[in-house]
This record gives structure tokens, C-alpha cells and sequence, in this order.
């Protein structure tokens, strides 16, 4: 099935041809929001707080990330406005350097940057309901763990039984139509945009501790009680923030870690370009209004923690629950609840729209012969159905699938698959952002005569600013976590040869 949609500009036409074009420029911002707020502002401050040492360094995590983001999508804006077509990243890859690069991009999302995402974000999901439903616990076996490998294992839990049914029910509902999807976008973005809200409101003016702002603010650049970086280079040695400039530099880029990846998706937008109302015009302002709001939320958020809690407080957090524990401070025992709420509301709202996008994704690689066929077509509600269930199904994959550690003492521990994924990437994910934006530099070279209705705000310098920092945080990762980024380029080389194998079964 044709996309067609340049060339029909009618609704009702649409109706019969393709997507339909349903999501104006609010729906679209929510999408951007939406996919951003999952649990990780909640969550990653700790291991941030660690790294880098003192409120200052952890506040200027978060600045930094927020201008990569916004630099990012101020950038994506001109791809988006130019090449308003279901894919996004996927088509502007294809479109500035190959298929293969595309193709590269689509495989690794689909085998794990969105889908991982997805199975962490619907554990997460389990998780925090168990904290309400205390019998969903991570070891109430349904299937214990069964090994395959000296390193995985297969298991079923309570917690990974709800994960898996909250992934097949918020697929089936995408199933349904794109305006049922963006009802249930908008509705869950606007509560858990709420909930933080009233996250930063309570942390800031209610539960203001005076011991903990004058530890956290009288010293602010000072780190103390950090972790050691182990490189996984030989050659390099190991550091910590309290050990000099270049030390605290490579910390720093270690953090942007959580940060990006709290932060990231964002980008999802651009794979319903298909389905926004006047895309040239939505796209990038959803793309930059959607970002704003959430690095802004963001910041505040880190705010109103160090305002409660002190520095070793959050570093020391029980299970790295920074706004369980700033809630706690501040309404006793009942903040647990509260807070599990409020990440039980923003995981399933952050699972929607990254559902609901990845799709989209799959069905542009179809279309051009380079994913499963059936991907490639729309159901009688006009959405790529079949790639919302292949994404399904590998997605509960990735969570019934559990690594196998044995300790010194012969101790057998089991983790998540997908966590281990998600950190083979991170060196991945940066490359490619980095070639994408690349890309507005090869388009502009290419096709100086196109049509782009948005020109990226101060090209060439915000750009090529973003690939600079984007390329030396990459290169940190490449030595000092080495274990996983390797690995990550690993998945990615893996789809060249099936590039070429789709390429011949499709010529």
C-alpha cells in the first residue's frame, strides 16, 4: 500500500488511500512530552549525584543534556518540515547518506532501542503497581527461572506477567485507530505533566529542608563522596570526579548517560509524520515546545529535590528512588504510595506513544522492501497493525528473557535482558543522532533548491555544536564503558548483512 499522503491533501481521500492525518500541533507536543516523562527523572539523579558529586555538577547534567535535546530537535525540525513522511529518522538517513544507514537505524531500533525501551519501561510499570499490589513481586514465579546458557535464562514472574499484558493491551488499543491512540496520549501526558508539577511545587515550597539547601547550595561545585570510573581500556586509568578537571570531565560525560536516555524519544514525532496535521508547520514546533516544556520540567525537578533532601540523601537513595524518598520527607510513609502512583500514571502514558510510534517505523522499512511485508500495510483503521504486533511480540521477548550472573560464592542472580541491551546502545543511539543531524550539512550540499518551509535555528554552528559534544561523549563512553559500547556496535553491524539479504529477496 502506497503512503500517498503529499499527493492527497483531502482527509476523506486519505481515508481510503493511507494514514489519516489526525494529529494537530497539541496532539503531536503531547506525543513529544509523552515518550520523553518515563521513570527516569525519577530515578537516575542518584547515580548522576554519584558520579559527578555536588548539586552543582548534577543541575548542570541536566542543563547540558537539555541543550543537546533542544539543539537536536531544533535540527530535526528542518528534516521534518522538508520530508513530513511516516519514518522520520529512518527516511531523513535513507534520504542524506544510503538505504543502508537507514536501514542500520530502522534494525536497531526495532531490535532494541524501542523495543528495549518498551520492555524496560513496562517492567518498570510492574514494578511500581507491585508497590501497591504487594503480590506482583519480581520472584512470584509463575515460570521459574530456566536456564539456556551459562550467561540466560528464561522465567515468568508475577512482575513480567503484568509487563507483557500491559504491552498487549496498549498495542491492541493502538490497533484500534490513531485517534483512540492520541486520546490516551493526551490524557495520560497531561496527568503524569501534572504529577511532576506538583512534584517540583511540593519539593520546592512545602518540603524545603534548611539543612539540606545550605548543604546542597553553600558548596556547589565541590564533589564529594563520588564513584570510581573503571575504563574498560587497559591503558587508561581509572577516575573519579575528585581527581581534577579532566577526571570530572569524563565523569560528566559518563552521567549525560542517564540524563540523555531520561530525556530521549523525543524524536518519536517524527515517525507519525504521516499522521500530523500540516506537518511542515507541527513537526518542528511540537518537536521544540515538546522538549522545552520537559527539559524545564526536568531541571526543576532536580531543584526540588536538592531543596529536601541533601546530597548524600540522594546519592544514598533506597533503590535509587530520589522522588520516593523526597516525597517520604515530606508526607511520611504515604509518599510511597503516592509517588508509584504518579510512575505507575507516567509509565503507562510514556508506553502508549512509544508503541504507538516505533510502528511506523517498520512499516516505511516495508515499504521500501526492507522489513517484513506484511508491516508495510494499514488495517481498516488506517494503522500499520501487523508492526504493532511484530513489535509486540519481541518486545515480550525481551522481558520474559533474563541474564544469568553467578557471584564469587556460586550465587546464581538473574537480571533483565533488555537492561543490558539498553546499555549496548547508548554509544549506538549517539551515532546516530550524530549522522542524523549530519545530514542537514549533506541535504543542504545535495538539494539546495528543496523546499524547507523551516530552516534549523543557527545553522551551521547550534548543529555542528551538537555533533561536536554528542561525538566526545561518544568517544568517553568508547573507553571508559567499552563493555557496552562495543557490543552496542556490534547490533548495529549485524544488520548489514540482512540489509543486503531484504535488498536481494526484494530485487
Amino acid at each position: 500500500m502506497s503512503e500517498g499522503i503529499a499527493a492527497t491533501p483531502s482527509r476523506s481521500q486519505e481515508a481510503t488511500t493511507g494514514f489519516i492525518r489526525e494529529l494537530g500541533l497539541l496532539d503531536s507536543t503531547m506525543i513529544v512530552a509523552g515518550s520523553m516523562i518515563g521513570s527516569g527523572i525519577f530515578i537516575v539523579p542518584a547515580e548522576i549525584a554519584r558520579q559527578v558529586g555536588s548539586a552543582g555538577w548534577l543541575l548542570m547534567v541536566w542543563v547540558v543534556t537539555g541543550l543537546l535535546t533542544v539543539a537536536a530537535a531544533l535540527s530535526y525540525g528542518e528534516l521534518a518540515a522538508m520530508m513530513p513522511k511516516a519514518g522520520g529518522q529512518y527516511v531523513y538517513l535513507r534520504e542524506a547518506w544510503s538505504p543502508l544507514w537507514g536501514f542500520l537505524y530502522g534494525w536497531t531500533l526495532f531490535l532494541v532501542i524501542q523495543t528495549g525501551t518498551i520492555a524496560a519501561v513496562a517492567v518498570g510499570f510492574a514494578r511500581y503497581l507491585g508497590v501497591l499490589l504487594p503480590h506482583i513481586g519480581p520472584e512470584d514465579w509463575v515460570v521459574r527461572p530456566i536456564d539456556i546458557s551459562s550467561k540466560y535464562a528464561i522465567s515468568l514472574s508475577g512482575q513480567q506477567v503484568v509487563g507483557i499484558l500491559m504491552i498487549i493491551f496498549l498495542t491492541w488499543l493502538n490497533t484500534r485507530g490513531i485517534k483512540l491512540g492520541k486520546v490516551i496520549q493526551n490524557t495520560f501526558t497531561s496527568a503524569k505533566t501534572l504529577s511532576l508539577i506538583a512534584l517540583i511545587v511540593l519539593g520546592i515550597l512545602v518540603g524545603r529542608n534548611a539543612t539540606a539547601i545550605s548543604a546542597n547550595f553553600s558548596d556547589l561545585w565541590t564533589p564529594r563522596d563520588v564513584t570510581t570510573i573503571t575504563p574498560d581500556f587497559g591503558f587508561a586509568a581509572p577516575v573519579a570526579a575528585t581527581m581534577g578537571a579532566f577526571a570530572l570531565f569524563v565523569a560528566f560525560c559518563v552521567a549525560q548517560v542517564g540524563s540523555l536516555f531520561s530525556s530521549d524519544a523525543w524524536n518519536n514525532i517524527t515517525f507519525t509524520a504521516g499522521e500530523v496535521k500540516d506537518p511542515k508547520r507541527n513537526i518542528p514546533l511540537s518537536l521544540v515546545a515538546g522538549t522545552g516544556l520537559v527539559i524545564g520540567l526536568y531541571i526543576l525537578a532536580n531543584v526540588a529535590y536538592l531543596c529536601t533532601l541533601t546530597l548524600h540523601q540522594i546519592q544514598t537513595a533506597p533503590d535509587d528512588r530520589v522522588a520516593t524518598a523526597a516525597l517520604q520527607a515530606i508526607f511520611g510513609s504515604a509518599g510511597a504510595v503516592i509517588m508509584a502512583i504518579a510512575i505507575i500514571v507516567s509509565t503507562f502514558g510514556c508506553n502508549n506513544g512509544l508503541i504507538l510510534a516505533g510502528a511506523r517505523v517498520y512499516y516505511a522499512m516495508a515499504q521500501d522492501g526492507l522489513f517484513f511485508r506484511r508491516t508495510g500495510a494499514l488495517n481498516a483503521k488506517h494503522v500499520p497493525a501487523s508492526g504493532l504486533i511484530f513489535q509486540c511480540v519481541w518486545t515480550a521477548l525481551l522481558v520474559l528473557l533474563r541474564t544469568r550472573k553467578v557471584d564469587a560464592t556460586g550465587a546464581v542472580t538473574y537480571g533483565n535482558l533488555y537492561n543490558d541491551l539498553l546499555g549496548y546502545v547508548i554509544f549506538a543511539v549517539l551515532i546516530f543522532y550524530v549522522l542524523t543531524i549530519g545530514g542537514l550539512f549533506v541535504l543542504r550540499r545535495k538539494r539546495p533548491d528543496a523546499e524547507r518551509p523551516y530552516r534549523a535555528f543557527g545553522y551551521p554552528v547550534v548543529p555542528a555544536l551538537y555533533m561536536v559534544t554528542a561525538s566526545a561523549i561518544a568517544l568517553v563512553l568508547l573507553v571508559y564503558q567499552t563493555k557496552t559500547a562495543l557490543p552496542g556496535l556490534v547490533i548495529v553491524l549485524t544488520g548489514i548483512p540482512v540489509y543486503f539479504a531484504w535488498r536481494r529477496k526484494s530485487s
